[in-house]
C-alpha cells in the first residue's frame, strides 16, 4: 500500500493517496470502521464502502453519510483525478479511464467484498467499474444516478444547456466567484468538510476536469443502451430524489424517476427507493437514508434474497 497520513480528528478519517496502474496518484479518506485502527477493514464478511461523487465534486459531498456507514465497516471517500485533491490526469477523462482509476483504488484496499456508491454521473461510473469483476461486489447503492434510460440526457436542448452551465462556471470560478452559486450545498456539511469544499472543491481546475469528462461522457452513456454494464446477480439500490430542483423541473423529475425504476426492475436484485426530501443532491439532504440502505444491502445474503438484520442501526 502507498504511505499514509493522519488528518486529525477529521469527519471523513485519515488520508490515503492511492496509486494507479499508471503511476498517477488519488486522495483518498478512509474511516478504518470499529476496533480497526489499521484501516485494513473490519472483517472478511464485512464489506468496505466506497463512495463516488458526482461530476464535479469531491469526497466532500458525502461528509453526511460516510461517517454513519463509518459507525460499522470501512468507509472509503476519495477524489478522482483532477478534483479536490487528486492531480489532474493529462489523458483524456472518459469513463473508462475514471472506471479504471476507481479499480485501482478497489485493488489497493484489499479483495473485498466491496459496496460501492455512486451519485449522479458517479452512478454509470461504479457499474462499469463492478462489471469488470463483479465477483467482489456484494451490491451497488445508486443514488440519483444518471441513467441512460432518460431519453432527455441526449437531446440536443441538454447538450447545448450542459456546454454553457460549464462556460458559466469556468467564468465564475475564474471570478473566484463560483461559492457565491454552489456554496449553500457545502453549509450542511460538518465544519471541516465543509472547508474542504471551499478550499478545493470550488476551483477552475475543477471545472476544467468536468469539461474533460463531459466531452466524451455522454456518448460513452449512449452505449450503455445497447450493451450495459454486465453485473450478473450484484444487487442494485436505485434512490431518486422526490423533488425538483438541482436543474430538473417536476417533468424531468418523473422522466428520471420513471428510469430509475426501470433500471431497478431489470436489475437481476434490484430495488427502487425514494428519497422524500430531496432533489438532486440527497447525500446532503436525506443522508440517513442512503446509509441505511447502504447497511441493509451490505448484509444481504451474496444472491441477493433476503436482508438480515446486520449490525445495529444505532
Amino acid at each position: 500500500m502507498s504511505s499514509t497520513s493522519s488528518t486529525e480528528g477529521h469527519v471523513q478519517g485519515r488520508t490515503e493517496w492511492v496509486p494507479t496502474r499508471d503511476g498517477r496518484r488519488l486522495h483518498a479518506m478512509v474511516l478504518p470502521g470499529p476496533g480497526d485502527d489499521t484501516g485494513t477493514g473490519t472483517g472478511s464478511d464485512i464489506p468496505t464502502v466506497v463512495f463516488e461523487a458526482g461530476a464535479a465534486a469531491t469526497r466532500s459531498s458525502w461528509a453526511l453519510v460516510q461517517p454513519a456507514v463509518g459507525a460499522w465497516a470501512r468507509a472509503v471517500v476519495y477524489d478522482r483525478a483532477g478534483l479536490g485533491l487528486s492531480p489532474a490526469d493529462p489523458a483524456s477523462r472518459t469513463m473508462r479511464r475514471m472506471a479504471d482509476d476507481l479499480q485501482d483504488l478497489l485493488d489497493h484496499f484489499g479483495p473485498g467484498p466491496y459496496v460501492l456508491v455512486g451519485h449522479s454521473a458517479g452512478g454509470p461510473l461504479v457499474r462499469l467499474a463492478a462489471a469488470g469483476r463483479p465477483d467482489r461486489i456484494r451490491g451497488l447503492v445508486l443514488v440519483d444516478p444518471t441513467d441512460e434510460g432518460a431519453d432527455l440526457l441526449f437531446s440536443p436542448l441538454f447538450r447545448r444547456a450542459e456546454r454553457a452551465v460549464l462556460a458559466v462556471s469556468l467564468l465564475l470560478a475564474r471570478l473566484r466567484l463560483l461559492g457565491v452559486v454552489y456554496g449553500s450545498l457545502a453549509k450542511p456539511l460538518p465544519e471541516d468538510a465543509r472547508r474542504d469544499v471551499l478550499r478545493d472543491g470550488l476551483t477552475v481546475g475543477v471545472v476544467r476536469t468536468q469539461r474533460a469528462q463531459a466531452r466524451t461522457y455522454l456518448d460513452e452513456l449512449s452505449a450503455f443502451r445497447g450493451t450495459p454494464p454486465e453485473l450478473g446477480d450484484v444487487p442494485v439500490t436505485i434512490i431518486s430524489g422526490a423533488l425538483k430542483g438541482g436543474g430538473m423541473n417536476e417533468a424531468t423529475r418523473r422522466t428520471v424517476n420513471a428510469a430509475h425504476a426501470r433500471s431497478a426492475a431489470g436489475a437481476a436484485h434490484g430495488k427502487h427507493v425514494i428519497a422524500p426530501r430531496s432533489g438532486h443532491y440527497v447525500p446532503v439532504t436525506d443522508p440517513d437514508l442512503i446509509a441505511e440502505e447502504i447497511r441493509l444491502l451490505a448484509f444481504e445474503s451474496p444472491g441477493g434474497n433476503g436482508r438480515p438484520g446486520g449490525p445495529p442501526t444505532s
